[in-house]
């Protein structure tokens, strides 16, 4: 199997603060691999080091067979990054920002005009090529940031928050492109808060904890970590609420207490379900509404990125 990504047990500090604590991770070529965790968590110091805009400080990482720490310069020339707010220059139009971009990476005109033309083509961009970028809406600068990203196609596309701020017809659009591009050869790294983006996008995901890789496996495969099944009570007043929460053993889910819910794991057959109504009743807690529901990333991230301290019962 050809990796694009090798991590083994790397490691930065920031003065006393440890914020990877020994990282192992592998991204398999032509994959898109999502990158989870609670802020931080190290996310961002992981793609920094990856991308040799920080040193490392113990450990090794490779990126499209090239040390980060001994030939960052051949790192560079493989990979591309496109940041949670794109980057395009508001006073060009799409074609000017490519081309910009074009002669910056020392294409020639014959390459940098040809190559323009491809990539508004291949990213939607052919009713809006000659408008300033300032009168785009945001799906349309996102897709405009994406091209811009593949003027030099690269090995390894990191991919932050590529969504953020946009409506769900533009948000589906730039999922479409990133499929497009893993299915092309590029290997995309997705750093999201999105746990519905992950899960769309993600061939496999890691979850990143306390600046270690706590979980890593397909979208599929981490939800079997969590209950078989989760079962939401949803309460109408506060006393009642508290009486069930010192009653049951909570999931993943932390209960909310603005909204009076509390998620409890089940095995999902109608006896435990009943057995938990009957000892809510008992106790004065019976719920004014009940959901059952199968577990989804954001149960999976919440249980594995749960802050370390004893369960509820």
């Amino acid at each position: 199997m050809a990796y694009t990504v090798i991590v083994d047990d790397l490691r930065k500090s920031y003065g006393s603060t440890e914020v990877l604590r020994g990282v192992d991770l592998r991204i398999e070529t032509s994959s898109v691999l999502g990158l989870l965790g609670a802020n931080g968590a190290g996310k961002t110091t992981l793609v920094r080091a990856l991308a040799t805009l920080i040193g490392i400080d113990g450990g090794r990482a490779e990126v499209a067979g090239h040390d980060v720490a001994t030939e960052p310069q051949a790192v560079r020339r493989a990979i591309s990054l496109t940041g949670q707010y794109a980057a395009v220059d508001e006073v060009l139009t799409a074609r000017e920002n490519l081309a910009m971009v074009a002669r910056l990476r020392r294409l020639s005109r014959t390459e940098t005009t040809a190559r323009t033309g491809d990539l508004v083509e291949r990213f939607g961009l052919g009713s809006i090529v000659d408008r300033r970028a300032s009168t785009y809406s945001g799906g349309q600068r996102r897709r405009l940031d994406l091209a811009m990203s593949m003027v030099v196609p690269p090995t390894l596309l990191f991919l932050d928050e590529p969504t953020t701020g946009l409506d769900p017809r533009s948000r589906d659009q730039v999922w479409a492109t990133v499929r497009e591009l893993a299915d092309s050869g590029v290997t995309v790294l997705l750093t999201t808060q999105y746990l519905e983006e992950a899960d769309q996008l993600a061939d496999r995901i890691a979850v990143l904890d306390g600046g270690r890789i706590v979980a890593e496996g397909t979208p599929e495969e981490l939800k079997t970590q969590v209950a078989g099944e989760v079962v939401r009570l949803s309460y109408g007043d506060a006393s009642t609420y508290e009486a069930a929460l010192a009653t049951v053993r909570t999931a993943g889910v932390a209960p909310d207490p603005a909204l009076l819910t509390i998620d409890v794991p089940s095995d999902g057959t109608p006896e435990s379900l009943r057995a938990l109504l009957d000892g809510l009743e008992t106790a004065g807690a019976s719920p004014r509404r009940v959901g059952m529901h199968a577990p989804s990333l954001d149960d999976v991230f919440l249980t594995l990125t749960a802050p370390k301290q004893e369960a509820l019962r």
